[in-house]
């Protein structure tokens, strides 16, 4: 028999998943938030409601469609988010998720970031319903390597799927096969994500 090798937490959130987006009309929310990663299958989507004096969450319901850690990371976020500020839960990080949930494989720690980006883009969606694109802080994913257009965001999934070492980075990504000007950068974003996600 396969070890379960998820918290209890990790398995409370996928076996009675909270908050789940079932008879509720999206449309009824103040904001939406989408985000997937092609690579892993998973696709998140994010609605809230908001109290447009205080601008904090009164609601978040969200639809998944992935693997147990999807589930439960997302089931976690929307509860944690319950009455934040939106600039305050735009702040939280994949680790506040992680460290909600107990921890998770490494090999999933990328369900967790997804859920992280799902909530910022429907705070951003509500900015820009409301005319507040001043408050936006999500930016578009900045390119490292323009010979193959591979992008910083590119390089955190490598990364949240196993890549440590550049080689492995560009055997996932081809990067830096091009004129090779960008492997200083890309040494210092893999790094970078590196030190994020698993703090080595």
């Amino acid at each position: 028999m396969t070890q379960w090798v998820y918290s209890d937490t990790v398995r409370d959130h996928f076996l009675n998943p909270r908050n789940v987006l079932r008879d509720e009309n999206p449309e009824d929310f103040d904001a939406v938030g989408r985000t997937g990663n092609v690579k892993c299958g998973d696709e998140m989507v994010v609605y809230l409601k908001v109290d447009p004096e205080a601008l904090t969450i009164t609601d978040c319901k969200w639809q998944t469609y992935g693997c147990a850690s999807a589930i439960a990371s997302t089931s976690m976020l929307s509860e944690m988010v319950r009455g934040m500020t939106l600039d305050a839960a735009a702040r939280i990080t994949s680790k506040d998720i992680l460290a909600a949930l107990g921890g998770l494989p490494d090999n999933k720690v990328h369900c967790s970031v997804l859920g992280d980006k799902a909530l910022r883009a429907a705070i951003d969606d509500y900015y820009r319903r409301h005319g507040m694109e001043d408050r936006i802080q999500t930016l578009g994913p900045r390119v490292v390597c323009h010979c193959l257009n591979v992008t910083e965001e590119d390089i955190e999934h490598a990364v949240l799927e196993g890549a440590r070492s550049f080689e492995e980075l560009q055997e996932r990504t081809k990067i830096g096969t091009g004129c090779g000007e960008c492997q200083e950068e890309a040494q210092r974003v893999l790094t970078s994500f590196i030190e994020k996600h698993f703090g080595l």
